[in-house]
């Protein structure tokens, strides 16, 4: 008998998948509280070691924390943890440390709502079918957008990007929502709500068709700078027929020749203690593939 299979569901697109999200933060040592300590998180240990930016790894993604003015993405970061309640544990423990900054976390019961000392807001969920298979990692970005904004928004991803870029519109609000890889998505939800004046923050991708999307968007002037071969930025998110501006976001946007195109990122295990230490369990692995 023959099998029906909806091939459709196995497209990712040309955005192959988001590696960072890029935002300032002004004080090395309170990120390292909450990053690390707090979120369980890893700083990496091969790049950005000095004091003017530290890299922190999640599963196959990172933060990038340059020291400078902090930042604050409009919307919220979401992330996939192996542990609610380690978690939980370990955010209450910073807690006393982070007094007299932003910091804020809520539980319920299938997420742990938390507040970055200066304001990022992040929504950390245990694994699950619909963030793939992966134990930590940051499986969307949602950006808070203005009312009539997501339909343009989600053409300008097809038609410039490559990406698929479905609308969706239930109890959440309408929004596009943009395949950026395996299980990876950008979100951008339309709300009411003022929306804080960009302050600089970033997302990085990567593309496997590099060269197409940079002439459209050269063609339409939206290249904001010219890297290096392997790499460019745009921002501008634009209404295809009038021009006018959706929203703006910087994409530092990456070949799959990249240098740094699926380098191994280390993992440490947050449980492990010096207390309570469990020979050959200092590496995490984010991937349950083989599970």
């Amino acid at each position: 008998m023959d099998q029906h299979y909806d091939r459709a569901a196995e497209n990712v697109g040309n955005i192959v998948s988001l590696e960072h999200v890029n935002t300032r933060i002004p004080d090395q040592r309170l990120s390292t509280l909450f990053h690390v300590t707090g979120l369980g998180f890893t700083r990496d240990p091969y790049l950005m070691t000095s004091t003017d930016n530290m890299w922190i790894n999640i599963g196959r993604s990172q933060f990038h924390l340059p020291t400078g003015g902090p930042q604050v993405l409009r919307g919220r970061i979401g992330l996939v943890v192996p542990d609610l309640a380690a978690l939980a544990r370990r955010l209450t423990k910073v807690k006393p440390q982070l007094e007299g900054t932003r910091f804020d976390f809520r539980e319920s019961n299938d997420a742990i709502d938390v507040v970055s000392p200066w304001g990022n807001r992040l929504r950390c969920h245990p694994p699950q079918d619909r963030f793939g298979r992966v134990n930590l990692g940051l499986p969307y970005v949602t950006f808070d957008v203005p009312p009539k904004s997501a339909a343009g928004i989600a053409r300008f991803y097809r038609e410039i990007m490559g990406a698929p870029a479905p609308l969706i519109d239930d109890h959440e609000g309408l929004r596009a929502r943009i395949h950026v890889g395996k299980d990876q998505y950008l979100v951008f939800r339309e709300t009411d709500e003022p929306i804080p004046p960009y302050d600089g923050h970033h997302v990085q991708i990567y593309i496997a068709d590099f060269s197409v999307p940079y002439e459209r968007l050269k063609k339409r002037g939206l290249i904001m700078e010219e890297s290096d071969q392997h790499q460019y930025r745009f921002k501008d998110i634009v209404d295809l027929d009038s021009g006018a501006l959706l929203f703006t976001i910087e994409h530092e946007v990456r070949s799959m020749r990249h240098p740094l195109f699926s380098r191994p990122l280390v993992n440490r295990n947050p449980d492990q203690t010096n207390i309570a230490y469990m020979p050959g369990r200092d590496a995490w692995t984010w991937s349950t593939e083989n599970a």
